[in-house]
C-alpha cells in the first residue's frame, strides 16, 4: 500500500466518498517543514501495517490552501482521520509511530 497524493480536485471522491467502512487518514504538510518531513515514513510504514483496512493521503498545504483552510489547519502536520465522510481525529504536530496507531485503532 502507499500514500496517494490528496489535493483539492480529488478530496470529494478520495477522502469523503471513500467507503463508509474505511477510514481515511489525511497528512496535512509542507515541503518546508521539518516535523512533517520526520512523520511522513511513519505515516507511510502504518500505510503498509493497515493496507485494506485504513486509505491514507497527503495533501500539500501550499499547493491546496482553500481545502486546509475548510478543515481548520493552522500549523502542520496535521493528520485528520475522516470516517464516513466527517473528521474524527485530529493530531497536530509530529507524534511517535504508537500513538499514531493508537488513534488509528480507536476508529476501526
Amino acid at each position: 500500500m502507499s500514500v496517494n497524493e490528496i489535493n483539492s480536485q480529488n478530496f470529494e471522491v478520495e477522502v469523503l466518498g471513500s467507503s463508509k467502512s474505511t477510514p481515511v487518514l489525511v497528512d496535512f504538510w509542507a515541503p518546508w517543514c521539518g516535523p512533517c518531513k520526520m512523520i511522513a515514513p511513519i505515516v507511510e510504514e502504518l500505510s503498509n501495517e493497515y493496507a485494506g483496512k485504513v486509505k491514507f493521503g497527503k495533501l500539500n498545504t501550499d499547493e491546496n490552501s482553500d481545502t486546509t483552510t475548510k478543515y481548520g489547519v493552522m500549523s502542520i502536520p496535521t493528520l485528520l482521520l475522516f470516517r464516513d465522510g466527517e473528521p474524527v481525529e485530529r493530531i497536530v504536530g509530529f507524534t511517535q509511530k504508537a500513538n499514531l496507531k493508537k488513534k488509528i485503532e480507536e476508529h476501526l
